[in-house]
């Protein structure tokens, strides 16, 4: 199930692709290129080429195309950004400026056998081929005749251009390529699930792919603290991302996961620590034993200790039963250790002697029992300033920060949420078994925007809940998403159909503009020139429009009655 946004009515600016190499600016005289506002390099194909090859011969072939792939969809989501910012959003201006910008870029020329377009009911489409393929070339050039399509850097490009806009992952593929021996290149781009077989295409988005250890190619969690949680079996896919952001916390993944040095992830809450520790015990070697999970917040101070170091028959008044804690659990395997920061200081000086020995004494109990764990440990609290200010021991951080991984906020890796948005529609439809056409513009560009201050969870809860509010075979829309009291920014603005200025995510809410916002449309009609009385007959005449001639009732909508309002329409001209 693919989620595509509809076309929504704007006023386009009349940008056009010719429109596009006015804003590519040289100035030598401070060592700038600059397109909008980004900065460009002018470098020398060959080199580009030569490093291509250097990166082949030690990298391998299907880590140097998902790398070139990554780079692609890096550059494809920032053109994507400024394009929109540049036109009216329109998903079909923004289409037709798209291949003209690779083409300035000094990439490829574009030849549309079927332009990409996209429709309200119909799915999206593009079918080119590309000329003076600076990829081809250089493969040809620097590697040789290829047994596969070789340019992949612009389909990586291609692929983040369409899915940033489009806001649901769309897949081009390359079907001929001049590196094989064709005359030409070819590219093929349809949403994800139009592909029978996407998997092959979308693999560099994938942690899998970046991973090579015992547990590659699934994702299976044992947890003892929860009977369903452990037969449930999750795949790499539930981690997805291809901003920087991401990549980075997966390169460094990719470097710990074989050892067993201790990682303490860092980040705010939702942001996926718990999955990104998930993902380091299934690539690692002890992704066959146990991950028991513990959420340092939620046990109360007095039963930490038995939690976590276990308890024998007796120890205190309702110990019927001797019980292992979740070291003995995890033994063999990794223990999580979320918001570590909010453990108590006695039960921290415990913890530390247990990491420092590697045994664990049961509450009660007078034997030691050696255990062979992993520590992962998480928060999203300032540990360093707990230190200072004596909330937590310093002795216990130490010994946690082998090999810290920050893991950037939502808002910090914006390109990662159409991949996280496809999922999360996939998933929840699945479990309600409903059947959706798409996600509106207008509710795309809102979850663009959003500040996500609760990051990923948040965002899975509320297409949770859009999909539950939304009509079954119709789009999801603002009003499903942020239907929980969520803060909208209300400094973006866009023009509505009938030509008012207006919160661009707020449209259909009923919401009113700020008073800046007033003040903007009030400069833009007194820019016109109009009278007084001309601007008055036009107002009572839209009033009257919006409300199919109903005279009272646009009369209401003006704040007159009725008869004002007939006085008004009968005043001479």
């Amino acid at each position: 199930m693919a989620a595509r946004p509809e076309t929504a009515e704007s006023t386009p600016i009349g940008i056009t692709p010719s429109d596009l190499p006015a804003h590519v600016r040289f100035a030598p005289d401070t060592g700038h290129i600059m397109l909008f506002d980004q900065r460009m390099l002018l470098m020398h194909g060959f080199s580009l080429g030569e490093m291509r090859r250097e990166l082949i011969a030690k990298l391998g072939l299907d880590e140097t195309r998902e790398m070139f792939m990554r780079l692609g969809y890096q550059q494809g989501i920032e053109d994507m950004k400024r394009i929109k910012a540049l036109g009216s959003g329109d998903i079909e201006e923004c289409l037709a400026l798209g291949p003209r910008l690779r083409e300035i870029e000094g990439f490829v020329r574009n030849n549309p056998l079927q332009a990409m377009h996209y429709k309200e009911g119909e799915a999206f489409y593009g079918d080119y081929i590309w000329s003076a393929s600076w990829e081809g070339e250089a493969h040809l050039a620097h590697v040789g005749l290829s047994g596969e399509p070789a340019c992949w850097m612009m389909v990586g490009y291609a692929n983040g251009f369409c899915t940033g806009l489009m806001g649901t992952p769309v897949v081009w593929r390359e079907v001929e390529c001049v590196a094989m021996g064709h005359a030409h290149c070819r590219v093929i781009g349809k949403p994800l699930d139009q592909w029978d077989d996407a998997d092959k295409d979308v693999r560099f988005l994938r942690i899998e792919e970046f991973v090579d250890g015992p547990g590659k190619g699934r994702l299976g969690i044992r947890s003892s603290d929860n009977a369903a949680a452990s037969a449930q079996t999750t795949t790499f896919g539930e981690l997805m991302g291809a901003s920087a952001g991401f990549n980075a916390v997966v390169q460094l993944l990719t470097k710990v996961a074989p050892t067993d040095a201790t990682v303490l992830f860092l980040g705010e809450s939702g942001v996926g620590k718990e999955q990104f520790s998930k993902t380091l015990h299934a690539i690692g070697p002890r992704a066959n034993a146990p991950f028991i999970s513990v959420n340092c917040a939620a046990i109360p101070s007095e039963l930490v200790e038995a939690e976590l170091f276990g308890v024998e028959k007796g120890a205190f008044t309702n110990a019927t039963l001797s019980r292992p804690g979740r070291f003995e659990r995890a033994d063999g395997g990794t223990l999580f250790l979320d918001e570590i920061g909010c453990l108590p200081l006695p039960a921290q000086g415990k913890l530390l002697r247990v990491l420092q020995e590697q045994e664990i004494e049961r509450v009660g109990d007078t034997r030691s029992r050696k255990v062979d764990v992993r520590i992962v440990a998480a928060t999203n609290q300032d540990l360093r300033s707990d230190v200072a200010e004596g909330k937590f021991r310093s002795d216990l951080f130490y010994r946690l920060n082998v090999f810290p991984i920050e893991i950037p906020p939502l808002r910090d890796r914006r390109e990662d949420i159409p991949l996280l948005l496809n999922l999360f529609l996939d998933r929840y439809c699945r479990k309600f078994n409903k059947s959706l056409s798409g996600v509106s513009e207008k509710a795309f560009d809102a979850l663009w925007s959003y500040e996500w201050p609760g990051n990923v969870r948040e965002l899975e809860n509320l297409v949770e809940r859009a999909v539950i509010l939304a009509d079954a075979g119709g789009r999801i829309d603002i009003s499903h998403l942020f239907a929980g009291g969520e803060q909208l920014g209300s400094h973006i603005f866009s023009v509505s159909p009938v030509g008012q200025l207006v919160n661009a995510f707020q449209q259909g809410q009923n919401k009113t503009v700020s008073p800046a916002g007033l003040e903007a449309v009030l400069d833009l009609v007194l820019d016109q020139g109009q009278s007084f009385d001309a601007l008055e007959q036009l107002i009572l005449e839209r009033a009257i429009t919006r409300s199919k001639g109903n005279v009272s009732a646009a009369a209401r909508m003006l704040k007159l009655g009725r008869g004002q309002m007939q006085y008004r329409m009968n005043k001479p001209k």
